[in-house]
């Protein structure tokens, strides 16, 4: 399973996206391979313009499966953080080490437009699918 990250989710609802590539996520939603965890829905509540746009967003996202956060996915987010801190990286977000630390727990991957997922991935101890969106750089 891939998690959404809001940088992804943003360019879903925005339709960035070339037409091959907006059939290969609505396949994985389909297929239920797209997921959700709680640092995700928080972000993507955070960026609701209204109550309206927000129950929206809420009720779209309920019908994605949910990873829930458990002591050991703690555990492996303070780890990875702190691992970070030890090359300099310690500022990425504490939303991104979540979610990465999620996808590291259930063995699967991140759906994003964010380098921070790339640095996780190849900077620390956790294990995850960095998958892009779109290609990096494009609009």
């Amino acid at each position: 399973m891939l998690l959404l990250d809001n940088s992804a989710w943003t360019r879903l609802v925005n339709g960035d996206l070339d037409e091959e590539r907006a059939e290969t996520v609505a396949e994985w939603i389909e297929q239920r391979q797209l997921g959700t965890c709680l640092p995700f829905i928080l972000e993507a509540g955070y960026s609701a313009q209204s109550a309206a746009d927000y129950r929206q967003i809420m009720s779209d996202v309920a019908e994605l499966p949910t990873v829930t956060i458990n002591a050991d996915v703690e555990r492996l987010a303070k780890q990875t953080q702190g691992e970070l801190a030890a090359i300099g990286h310690h500022r990425l977000s504490p939303a991104d080490v979540m979610i990465a630390a999620c996808a590291h727990k259930t063995e699967g991957g991140v759906l994003h437009y964010d380098k921070d997922f790339d640095i996780l991935a190849e900077k620390t101890s956790l294990v995850f699918q960095s998958e892009w969106l779109a290609p990096r750089g494009s609009r």
